[in-house]
């Protein structure tokens, strides 16, 4: 499914992130966003930047800025699960 493996210090330097959506290979920008002890993914989807982020039980949560909400930007659900998956995925 993964054709690199991704290693923390490239993360930090951006990556392209792989996601499957209805049997498709898509690639995203990524970049690792260090906060102390915890730390976000950045990836652009199509131009919008989406924060994900981990929940109190480990999930993944994607947040998005206010002016690009307003902007009624339309990113699938479908899509941000993938995505989440994707991180899942490489972060384990």
């Amino acid at each position: 499914m993964f054709t690199k493996q991704v290693t923390l210090p490239d993360m930090e330097e951006g990556f392209e992130l792989p996601v499957i959506l209805n049997n498709t290979e898509h690639s995203f920008p990524a970049q690792l966003l260090n906060y102390g002890y915890s730390y976000k993914l950045e990836v652009d989807i199509h131009g919008t930047k989406v924060i994900f982020e981990p929940d109190e039980e480990r999930n993944w949560r994607a947040l998005i800025t206010n002016e690009d909400l307003v902007a009624d930007k339309k990113i699938s659900i479908d899509l941000l699960k993938a995505i989440a998956s994707a991180i899942e995925v490489i972060v384990k």
